[in-house]
């Protein structure tokens, strides 16, 4: 299918959907994780994509942002694709590099040039290593993007806790330099010892974090939606998790190839202030808080990623049962249904049972600027709310509260 006709294709459907686009599910694999299975997935298709690329843990929504797996990654590992008439026609990616204004809107295609946003589900039986995502600054270095992120536990998906409930961040108050180069050095003795120089967190469904680049932390066992920037940089610091070996390649993984051994330059990726705060709940702790007081009117909607300075949002809608309302928005989002069954807008939606590989779902969308400036109809056919987790770019929501107020 060529450009022309896909461009065709695709103003066709946002007609006649009245903007909305359907999306398939994206799955990724980890090879140094172990699944959670939390998400759906059929059991019998975790490795799906070979024992050798590791279990899949993770979903991709709305993304425009390729897996960065090494040796073996498909090209379009990932990326999200549109659906229509039951078939994954386009990529999310082309399509906006095709139709940016009308998906995204003039506004953002010229201020953003495109959809500067990666949000996913992920999910382990246990908890990820002690780990960063580098600055703009830092990435650049190695031609990629830093990486902003922030977490949300759905009740919906975290039906049990798994083997490690919390998340260490940043360092403990006194932890120096000299300490965790020492670790560094140790990388190839066993277990290198960084946790000793954190602190862990209970983490609490219906909660989440702020979690700004340069800061360690090690996710625990939560299923987690995560909403961030386009970017899969990353640099491990512990060297084993639950006795599995972290190899040296996951740290310098985007560290310029003369700087691998250079611990000086490795340690200071890490934002000391930040990792050393004492105050670092109070600063990154993320309690949903109310858009507005809409029980009355048959919804509720509240903030759940906030306080990023506007380079994401995300907010968790419910629409309760036998109910329909209208919703508007600054600006484009992708949704993912994880509770209940309806309609938004002319599309079925419902949150599936039971997910095979390859197997396209009712559960994902994405809504054009000018739908969700206009107003999207959402309606609960259901006994149950009807939940729906909706994912935001920069410059959507200047409104967005700030952490503490």
């Amino acid at each position: 299918m060529t450009d022309v006709e896909k461009g065709k294709l695709l103003r066709e459907n946002l007609q006649k959907n009245e903007g909305v686009l359907r999306l398939a599910p994206a799955w990724v694999p980890r090879s140094f994780l172990i699944p959670g299975r939390r998400l759906k997935l059929d059991t019998r298709d975790i490795y799906a994509l070979g024992i050798d690329r590791g279990g899949i843990d993770e979903r991709w929504l709305a993304s425009t942002t390729n897996a960065d797996n090494g040796p073996g990654t498909p090209e379009d590992e990932g990326l999200s694709y549109i659906v229509i008439d039951g078939e994954k026609v386009v990529l999310l990616k082309e399509a906006i590099e095709l139709e940016g204004d009308l998906i995204l809107g003039k506004e953002t295609m010229g201020k953003f040039g495109g959809w500067k946003v990666l949000t996913k589900f992920f999910d382990n039986l246990g908890p990820i290593p002690h780990h960063l995502h580098q600055s703009d600054e830092q990435a650049k270095l190695v031609g990629r993007k830093g990486k902003p992120e922030a977490y949300y536990f759905p009740r919906q998906l975290n039906f049990v806790n798994n083997d490690f409930p919390y998340t260490y961040f940043g360092f403990a108050p006194g932890t120096t330099k000299k300490d965790v180069k020492r670790c560094l050095e140790r990388w190839n003795e066993g277990d290198n010892g960084i946790l000793n120089y954190t602190q862990a967190y209970k983490l609490e469904p219906g909660t989440g974090w702020s979690v700004p680049p340069c800061i360690l932390h090690a996710p625990g066992s939560l299923v987690t939606y995560e909403i961030q920037g386009p970017s899969d940089v990353f640099a491990m610091f512990q060297s084993m998790v639950e006795n599995r070996p972290v190899p040296w390649d996951l740290l310098v993984h985007d560290v310029a190839e003369d700087k691998h051994y250079d611990l000086d330059f490795i340690v200071e990726l890490i934002d000391w202030p930040a990792n050393l705060d004492e105050h670092f709940k109070k600063n990154h702790y993320l309690k949903p808080l109310p858009v507005g007081n809409t029980k009355e009117e048959g919804y509720q909607e509240m903030w759940i990623t906030y306080g990023a300075g506007d380079i994401f949002s995300a907010r968790e809608l419910t629409v309760f049962p036998d109910r329909s309302v209208t919703i508007k928005d600054n600006g484009a989002y992708g949704l993912v249904v994880i509770q209940g069954h309806g309609s938004v807008g002319k599309m079925p939606v419902e949150s599936p049972s039971l997910i095979r590989y390859n197997e396209l779902t009712h559960d994902e969308l994405f809504v054009s600027s000018e739908a969700a400036r206009r107003g999207v109809r959402i309606t609960n056919k259901g006994y149950e709310n009807l939940v729906i987790l909706k994912h935001f770019g920069p410059g959507t929501n200047p409104d967005a509260p700030e952490i503490g107020k």
